[in-house]
């Protein structure tokens, strides 16, 4: 009997321990899992920037259904880009994050590992400057058995700063904070109803509802809804003020059929579905096969996928296809009643949120250089003009999240006498919002500007509207300072009748936030 009690005593112990070493490497491999996360975030982020063709904002690729740890996997991505050393004068290419010259001073890579550089990268952050505590994995493993080189790097890379500590050096580099900005919701109407949102959202936090938007909610700056169930079912998105707008602008009706032009992730082409009641039809289009996966997920999180199943009078079809490659002349697009254009742009009114500003680009100075902005206001009017061509269409909302007037009103200015031969004029959008376009066109007071310091976010908005009335029979022949082939079918076959030349000459105007496009064009 003695026996079997110390038996029983000294088992006790080993059974107590058996939960915390199962604890622990639960914490072992959700950071292992968060460290491949980030290290793939991050190869997007940087071949995107690289080649200015961004799949999304860092806070979208993160936020992507595909991520599972996604609050760890946002401080790892973040942490590590910010390790960017200051721009010195005379060297151009001074942008380079800390953490790789870390690893090429220290010259610890083999050919194997170079070909996994944003996991070295997110693994150097957090043996040099995180938790390494919990490293566990091969990659984890060959980087500790080399901690030695990297901290001697590091030391070098200090006394070249002018840092005495590690801690003085990172408080060079703090991402700056966006607490004063309200944590706007959209309440997916197709889910659920506002005031049942309301209440629900009310048990945690404080709610008031948006003065203009009636399915949009406010909630305190800061507030995190990434795993709040309301959000993860769909029942209600985390969209901004001035994004909400765009949808409502264009004011769908119950029953119509609508192109959104340019769709994904998504985020307005739900809110489009919630606002025609589920009755209708969206044609939802995306070019980027990866950015079509999103949208698919978007919208079946919504519910507005499932519709044809539910009603089969109304669905959206997500179609992977260049917009500027629909025919008006289609049939299928015949009953088309409303157009929302929100074309690729600069982003340059949302850096903040998107914290474009740890970027390569942004850090070496030509995040928004005038080259590529005359190229996405080229394909900006392209679009614009393809979307006032479909015949039956009586609304055509164009949007960018830009302030540059060469990507806004520009664009506006130069469409504007072929959308009034179709019949077309600018109608107001919420006439109550004060801000509106600059004076650089005719009928700016109809366009709508957010500010991206009074509201946070820098929005452009335009309206065009027709009466069935007014519909021409066949387009007509303008006389504009292109050739009228070029203006009507620019994306399709080009006139080789005269050439194009163009000069532009970028100048600052009100802060420094809008560029604008002088252009001299060779008349016939």
């Amino acid at each position: 009997m003695v026996n079997k009690k110390v038996l029983n005593t000294s088992m006790k112990p080993v059974m107590m321990k058996e939960p915390k070493s199962r604890q622990q490497s639960n914490v072992e491999r959700s950071s292992l899992f968060a460290r491949r996360e980030a290290a793939k975030v991050l190869r997007s982020v940087l071949h995107g920037d690289a080649h200015r063709r961004a799949l999304g904002s860092i806070k979208t690729l993160v936020y992507s259904p595909s991520i599972r740890n996604k609050k760890a996997t946002f401080a790892l991505v973040c942490q590590t880009l910010k390790c960017k050393p200051e721009q010195a004068s005379n060297k151009k290419n001074i942008d380079l994050p800390i953490i790789k010259d870390v690893l090429e001073i220290a010259n610890v890579l083999n050919s194997k590992w170079k070909r996994q550089g944003e996991l070295m990268y997110i693994i150097t952050y957090d043996i040099l400057f995180g938790q390494d505590a919990s490293l566990t994995g091969d990659a984890e493993k060959y980087l500790m058995l080399r901690k030695g080189p990297l901290q001697s790097a590091l030391a070098k890379i200090l006394v070249r700063k002018g840092a005495k500590r590690v801690e003085d050096l990172m408080a060079q580099y703090q991402i700056p904070s966006d607490v004063k900005k309200p944590r706007y919701v959209r309440v997916n109407t197709l889910k659920l109803d506002v005031e049942t949102a309301v209440c629900e959202l009310g048990k945690e936090h404080e709610v008031l509802k948006d003065d203009m938007i009636p399915d949009l909610l406010a909630l305190p700056p800061g507030t995190d809804l990434h795993n709040h169930p309301l959000v993860l079912d769909g029942s209600i998105f985390m969209q901004g003020k001035a994004s909400s707008m765009v949808a409502a602008a264009l004011g769908p009706k119950s029953g119509w059929e609508v192109i959104d032009a340019c769709a994904a992730p998504g985020n307005k082409t739900v809110h489009l579905a919630a606002l025609m009641k589920g009755e209708g039809k969206i044609t939802a289009c995306e070019l980027n096969k990866d950015r079509v996966k999103r949208l698919e997920h978007t919208t079946k999180l919504a519910g507005a996928a499932s519709i044809l199943i539910i009603a089969f009078a109304s669905y959206v079809e997500v179609l992977h296809e260049d917009f500027l490659n629909l025919n008006p002349e289609d049939h299928l697009y015949s009953k088309v009643r409303a157009i929302l254009l929100d074309p690729s742009c600069s982003g340059s009114g949302t850096t903040a949120d998107r914290l474009d500003h740890l970027l390569p680009s942004h850090s070496s100075g030509d995040g928004d250089d005038v080259s590529r902005l005359i190229k996405l206001a080229a394909f900006q009017e392209k679009a614009l003009i393809h979307a006032l061509s479909f015949p039956a269409v009586e609304r055509v909302v164009y949007s960018t999240c830009s302030v540059h007037q060469i990507e806004n009103e520009d664009v506006i200015k130069s469409v504007l006498p072929l959308a009034e031969s179709y019949g077309f004029q600018l109608a107001t959008p919420f006439p109550q919002w004060p801000r509106r376009g600059l004076p650089v066109v005719e009928g700016s007071q109809h366009l709508l500007r957010t500010d991206p310091v009074e509201d946070k976010e820098g929005f452009f908005i335009a309206l065009f509207t027709r009466s069935t009335g007014h519909f021409p029979a066949s387009p007509q022949k303008i006389e504009m300072d292109v050739s009228s082939d070029e203006v009507k079918h620019e994306a399709g076959r080009r006139c080789h009748r005269r050439k194009r030349f163009v000069r532009s000459l970028p100048f600052a105007k009100i802060s420094g936030f809008y560029l604008h496009r002088n252009s001299i064009i060779c008349r016939r």
